[in-house]
């Protein structure tokens, strides 16, 4: 009797069991665990179709990309959208990711190219009133709302479109594959016929993916291995910016970042959107200081607001919003040893404005300062631009990209920065102080000595005990 040679392979770490089973036993997904092909003794050779040719005769310009008509867009792509590419634009339930690549259909349809945008979630009555909301009715763009990947393959073969946006991935389904649409294995074969017929055609196509409650993109692993191009659509649902970030890039940088602003008309381009994080005061105001983050290559101002108020709790509340929580603890511990700031009896709220998620360890001095100028109540006569990492011995260390960030603040026309020590930098209009400690840093502001003066003044009571003992 011939031996079962059936395996099941999981499509996501490629572990490899003799029996169907629901979940993965290495990596622990479900669903992923499908059936394989039994291995083969020996692999014929197969003449190949096109002959290898030196790589100095490749066609370097076939990748050249076709801007979208949407600046911000075209800078995180690189140049645009290449021919024959396969983009996914992933991002959370209500940021604006159908109203982008409705406004890209229809900017792309305008200059004559025919565009299919097809909806797998929506009918086509509800994208057509969002098209007039946001002014993106253009003749040349055709809707189709389908489901079913053989359809929309039939779509393609009978209007030969030049773009085709599917929103979403996670929806559609193939009928002759197992499993239900949005899981693993109907996501990867959708995924893999759509690349298939992109490259074939040298067809552009845009794909909208769901994400999961982390923020990662939902469905297998492969998922972004297949597409040539991964872009992150962020942004709180209670602000209207919006950030276009490139996690993955075949065909240009993959570190840029795109700004964009949403409200009523739709979504538009903010090429220069530093003055969406910083505030207007008519006065100083204490408990406010400025950094300079990198997002990708772009320099972007950021102004940290802190409140610091006396508490009676035994655990007073350490609040941030914008900021890593661990990190913003780290700073108050080390302004209460290395700095004097007696923290451990207040309340200490953190806060960027704007809606601004601020992951970059250059912002941990001007988190520091802005503390410090709420602990003493003290506002800074100018803006002070604070850059530099908060080492736990408290020494400022160096931030890559300082120049960068400098030029960037003296673009918009700010006088004073405080950077590390040995950092070197001399700018025209700007007055750079370097500062090798945050002690020394809080000094060169004027904090250091109001510092000690608030403290004696919060407890008399314990220095007296003290000199009676």
């Amino acid at each position: 009797m011939a031996k079962n040679t059936t395996t099941y392979r999981c499509g996501e770490c490629g572990w490899t069991t003799v029996r169907w089973v629901g979940r993965c036993g290495e990596c622990q997904a479900w669903g992923s665990v499908a059936e394989g092909r039994p291995p083969s003794a020996a692999i014929a050779a197969a003449a190949p179709a096109h002959s290898a040719i030196p790589i100095g005769q490749v066609d370097a310009t076939a990748t050249a990309g076709i801007p979208t008509g949407i600046g911000e867009l075209d800078r995180v792509l690189g140049t645009g959208l290449t021919p024959g590419a396969v983009v996914l634009l992933a991002g959370e339930p209500g940021v604006g990711k159908s109203t982008l690549l409705l406004e890209v259909a229809a900017r792309w349809a305008g200059t004559g190219r025919p565009t299919l945008y097809v909806t797998a979630e929506e009918s086509a009555a509800q994208v057509r009133q969002r098209a007039e909301r946001t002014g993106a009715v253009t003749e040349g763009l055709f809707l189709a709302a389908e489901s079913d990947l053989a359809t929309v393959l039939g779509h393609i073969e009978e209007l030969r479109p030049e773009l085709l946006v599917l929103d979403s991935i996670q929806t559609v389904g193939l009928p002759n594959v197992d499993g239900v649409p949005g899981g693993v294995t109907q996501v990867r074969e959708a995924t893999g016929a759509l690349v298939r017929v992109a490259k074939q055609r040298g067809l552009p196509v845009v794909l909208i993916g769901h994400v999961t409650k982390d923020g990662a993109v939902a469905g297998p692993r492969t998922l972004e291995h297949l597409v040539d191009v991964v872009l992150s659509f962020e942004g709180d649902r209670h602000s209207g910016f919006r950030m276009i970030r490139a996690t993955k890039n075949r065909y240009g940088p993959a570190d840029e970042v795109g700004c964009f602003e949403m409200d009523a008309g739709g979504i538009r381009e903010v090429p220069d959107p530093s003055g969406l994080f910083v505030s207007r005061h008519a006065e100083p105001v204490a408990g406010t200081c400025l950094g300079i983050t990198l997002e990708g290559r772009r320099p972007l101002l950021t102004e940290v607001q802190a409140l610091v108020v006396p508490s009676n709790a035994p655990a007073p509340r350490r609040v941030t919003h914008g900021l890593e929580g661990g990190r913003v603890a780290m700073i108050l511990a080390v302004l209460q040893r290395k700095a004097g700031l007696k923290l451990h009896t207040r309340e200490v709220y953190v806060s960027t404005v704007g809606g601004a998620r601020v992951n970059d360890p250059a912002t941990d001095l001007a988190a520091a300062v802005a503390v410090a100028s709420a602990c003493v109540e003290r506002a800074f006569d100018r803006p002070i631009i604070a850059l530099g990492e908060v080492g736990l011995s408290g020494e400022l260390r160096q931030v890559p990209g300082l120049e960068r960030r400098l030029a960037e603040a003296d673009r918009l026309g700010f006088e004073v920065a405080l950077v590390p020590a040995g950092s070197n930098l001399t700018l025209r209009g700007m007055r750079v102080v370097e500062a090798a400690t945050l002690a020394d840093a809080l000094g060169m502001l004027q904090l250091r000595r109001e510092v000690q003066q608030t403290t004696t003044r919060i407890d008399p009571a314990r220095r007296h005990l003290a000199a009676v003992e």
